[in-house]
């Protein structure tokens, strides 16, 4: 199934996930919910759990307690291949392709690592390449294209996974103000494009107050606040430690 195909409604649940490590809790008792075609933006300061809390969804460190769900199905503590085949893909804050791979093969190994055959990863890469402008650059490795195009190509990556839920980390880090405004045209249309919920960690204010109706802010691994932009603007604990007296 291609991911332009997915119609029905999923549910990602994520209650009350907690992770220690020697006792200091990086993430206390986080709760949220996301369904497919759904935009929700995590923020908040350095350190605040953020990263680690996509880690513990996507099954790259363990729970302490808590209970994450795809479609009532729980995910939580299964190996990271598992709960990719569950529906969840990413992107990490630090690029990971394939840099001796071009770009149309580095989107095929992903189709491929989710079962697709050869001729049909083939076709889903070259389909996602063109939706994510990035065909000119198909036959290029991966490690010679524009940084902004890797940002890309790494999202046409993940995509490729035919994803319920994408997680992207820090998707506009190092771009400048004219590709992190091309970048929030093309996050704007992914879920009504591929039916994905899309959960996305950022800096970049001005980008997430543009692309998320819902903001989700953590600090010392605790939820301080939910709601839209708006609300977490003029909320006093949020400003206080994180965005500042003239956010």
């Amino acid at each position: 199934m291609q991911p332009s195909e997915q119609n029905s409604i999923s549910v990602l649940e994520v209650s009350h996930i907690c992770k220690s490590f020697a006792g200091l809790k990086a993430v206390d008792d986080v709760s949220f919910t996301v369904r497919t075609g759904e935009i929700l933006g995590l923020i908040g300061p350095n350190g605040s759990g953020k990263t680690t809390l996509i880690n513990l969804i996507t099954g790259l460190l363990p729970a302490t307690s808590g209970k994450i769900t795809v479609d009532g199905h729980e995910t939580t503590g299964k190996p990271a291949h598992k709960v990719a085949h569950a529906g969840i893909a990413r992107t990490f804050q630090t690029i990971r392709l394939f840099g001796n791979l071009t770009v149309l093969e580095n989107v095929e190994v992903a189709a491929v690592s989710m079962g697709s055959s050869r001729k049909d990863a083939v076709k889903i890469a070259a389909r996602l390449l063109d939706e994510l402008a990035l065909s000119e650059l198909s036959q290029t490795l991966g490690a010679d294209i524009p940084f902004g195009h890797q940002r890309r190509l790494e999202i046409a990556r993940a995509l490729a996974m035919n994803p319920k839920f994408l997680f992207l980390d820090e998707p506009a880090a190092g771009l400048n103000e004219e590709e992190s405004d091309s970048l929030l045209a093309l996050l704007k249309e992914i879920p009504s494009r591929y039916s994905v919920g899309l959960v996305v960690v950022e800096h970049d204010m001005r980008l997430m107050m543009n692309l998320c109706p819902r903001l989700h802010v953590l600090n010392y691994g605790k939820t301080i606040a939910e709601g839209t932009p708006a609300q977490v603007r003029s909320n006093h604990e949020v400003v206080t430690a994180y965005l500042g007296s003239t956010a």
